[in-house]
């Protein structure tokens, strides 16, 4: 899953970029609305973090110009206001929820996994691929019945193949979706990672799912 945050205050931005990767998300930041509004259209998002009091636009508008757009991706508001009228204000412009600083970051994970919980409604939340299973909510993975244990970019790694299954993904789509957009696609710490995954569920050499297609990228296909 890809969160933005759209917060002028580095200092927070960083404290929850970090909290939010440390629970296995890929996470963007964006310090002004402009920046805000060209990142949230030009990238594919899970889910947006949006501050009000931010410059160049504020959230209020930026939040109106992006359902403007047609854009439906969940937006949670940070803000320091918690005027019954700056909340009402809030939803009219389009936010799907607004959690009042300071907040407890638990809070805010919540709201999170519930935003998540509530757009995986609308797609699956458990892959299957041959004899390979992996469960978003519950973060199990299984090949043939036996639990396979994977780190948080383990994890978001092949559950990105799985979203994808039998579809070519390149390592750019890969640094888009698992990593963040400040990755740099010239190492190789992508290849590594697949290797990581191969030596964890392909075990056996005649039931292989995760092939290498020469200059493009991978595939996962049973």
């Amino acid at each position: 899953m890809r969160i933005l945050i759209v917060e002028d205050d580095k200092k927070i931005a960083s404290f929850i970029k970090r909290g939010l990767k440390e629970e296995g998300y890929s996470v963007d930041n964006a310090f002004d609305g402009e920046e805000g509004h060209f990142m949230a259209t030009t990238n594919d998002y899970d889910l947006i973090l949006l501050d009000l009091m931010i410059p160049k636009m504020d959230g209020l508008s930026l939040c109106k110009k992006l359902r403007q757009a047609r854009l439906e991706t969940p937006i949670l508001m940070l803000t320091a206001k918690d005027d019954v009228k700056d909340k009402v204000e809030g939803f009219d412009s389009g936010a799907d929820d607004y959690l009042t600083k300071p907040f407890a970051f638990e809070e805010l994970l919540a709201r999170t996994r519930s935003h998540l919980r509530k757009k995986s409604d609308q797609s699956p939340t458990r892959y299957q691929v041959g004899d390979l299973s992996l469960d978003f909510l519950t973060h199990k993975v299984e090949r043939a019945g036996k639990e396979i244990f994977l780190t948080m970019k383990e994890f978001a790694l092949l559950e990105y193949l799985m979203r994808n299954a039998g579809k070519i993904v390149t390592r750019t789509m890969i640094s888009e979706h698992v990593w963040d957009i400040h990755f740099d696609v010239s190492t190789n710490v992508i290849d590594v990672y697949i290797n990581y995954l191969r030596h964890k569920i392909d075990t056996d050499p005649k039931k292989k799912l995760i092939q290498t297609v020469r200059g493009r990228g991978y595939i996962l296909q049973a």
